[in-house]
């Protein structure tokens, strides 16, 4: 069964651009001329990844983000202006997995779209459960908890924290990590991965996760104790 793929922009030569690299990359592809439109679409067909643009007419990208992450967890790379960089961040800590910025490579595009729907698929066999103090994750059914309580985690916040708990004595660098949870083909700016970073931190924080992530300044980070507050 082909992926499906939501494109969202109101720009029509984009949207034609993205569903010829992505339907011979054998994606399914549905289009959205507008935020309101994108948003009913993501409701209704549930596709695997949306792309969408950060300025639509009705509704911009990040209030359509803002709007999926109140139930659901369905990957998002957004298309922004190269000069949008606060745009690019809210829209990360708004819970969007990934973004590229205009002009763009459309196999850069659908390169990207691989890489975050590898890391939201669960692996067919079993995993072990990684522990933590508090913490646990299973990686193949991409579950957190602390405690006996459940932690909704992004695709990108999942594969940062279990890169982490397979190592938790050890101080990860940042291009150790970049490398790790991108892939090694793909440049990720710094802000990128501190958004990912802040969010899973307070995530973690918020469920009863007491200073789960410890930056070794000069070094990297590494896994905490994971106590509860």
């Amino acid at each position: 069964m082909s992926q499906h793929i939501l494109i969202a922009d109101d720009d029509a030569g984009i949207r034609d651009v993205l569903r010829m690299a992505f339907e011979p990359a054998g994606f399914t592809v549905s289009v959205a001329a507008d935020g309101q439109a994108a948003l009913e679409m993501a409701r209704s067909l549930s596709p695997d990844l949306v792309v969408f643009d950060i300025g639509m007419p009705e509704m911009d990208g990040l209030t359509v983000c803002r709007e999926i992450r109140k139930t659901s967890e369905m990957p998002i790379l957004f298309l922004t202006a190269q000069s949008d960089e606060v745009d690019r961040i809210v829209g990360l800590e708004m819970g969007a997995d990934d973004y590229v910025a205009k002009p763009f490579s459309p196999r850069e595009v659908v390169a990207r779209v691989r890489a975050i729907m590898k890391r939201s698929v669960p692996a067919s066999a079993p995993s072990v459960v990684l522990r933590r103090g508090v913490l646990s994750v299973d990686p193949s059914r991409h579950a957190c908890r602390i405690g006996e309580a459940a932690v909704v985690l992004t695709s990108r916040e999942m594969e940062l924290l279990v890169q982490l708990m397979r190592r938790p004595d050890n101080v990860m660098s940042r291009p150790a990590i970049v490398d790790a949870v991108y892939g090694t083909n793909i440049h990720v700016s710094d802000r990128t991965m501190d958004s990912h970073l802040r969010n899973l931190r307070a995530k973690l924080s918020q469920a009863g996760c007491a200073e789960a992530i410890e930056t070794v300044h000069g070094v990297g980070i590494r896994m905490g104790p994971c106590r509860a507050v």
